[in-house]
């Protein structure tokens, strides 16, 4: 698989139930760091709110993934977040639900269907995108072959990251996985190459 599903641009949803208010905000992002940044930002925003429960899943292959349940009971917040995630294919996707309390208690399964709908809102607001998992290549060339270099270029097509020409010449292209193995073999036969 060399294609995973995503969203565009942040999208809000919200959820009430018994007088309590569930806001959620899904949004793209690329890592942990990213992730623990923008859960830092909603809990500073939010900050007058009960709970700040998320969910995350990185990575084309889906396997950095985690639920918070931020003191709901133990598998009530996080883990229906994270369900709406999976049962939408989504990766690189962080699900933020705030929940203001109105007094009454929801009890476990309750919560678990309020996270889990106030989650299935915001991801039903947001455009869905289906992205290439591509590989970058970085490789140098002397000057001379330029015409060879640029030629596969053009005809592979893909994304010229970075490019430095002077007498040695560096250059760095990002293309689908797919493709990934076409394009070196292509490029390995132009005199003077070499990968980094």
């Amino acid at each position: 698989m060399d294609t995973y599903r995503t969203i565009r641009t942040l999208a809000e949803g919200n959820y009430s139930e018994k007088r309590s208010k569930f806001l959620a905000f899904a949004m793209p992002v690329r890592s942990v760091e990213e992730v623990k940044q923008l859960v830092a930002e909603y809990q500073k925003k939010y900050y007058d709110a009960r709970h700040v429960c998320y969910a995350y899943m990185l990575g084309a292959e889906r396997k950095d993934f985690r639920a918070n349940d931020n003191g709901e009971p133990s598998g009530t917040a996080g883990k229906p977040i994270l369900g709406q995630i999976n049962s939408h294919e989504l990766t690189d996707i962080l699900v933020v639900v705030v929940r203001y309390f109105g007094g009454v208690k929801l009890g476990t399964s309750g919560l678990i269907v309020a996270y889990r709908l106030a989650a299935a809102e915001a991801i039903a607001a947001a455009e869905i995108v289906e992205k290439t998992v591509d590989e970058d290549v970085l490789f140098r060339f002397e000057y001379p072959y330029m015409n060879d270099v640029m030629r596969i270029v053009k005809e592979e097509n893909p994304q010229i990251v970075e490019q430095n020409f002077d007498n040695d010449c560096t250059m760095t292209l990002r293309i689908r996985k797919d493709s990934m193995p076409r394009l070196k073999a292509r490029l390995e036969k132009v005199t003077s190459l070499s990968f980094e």
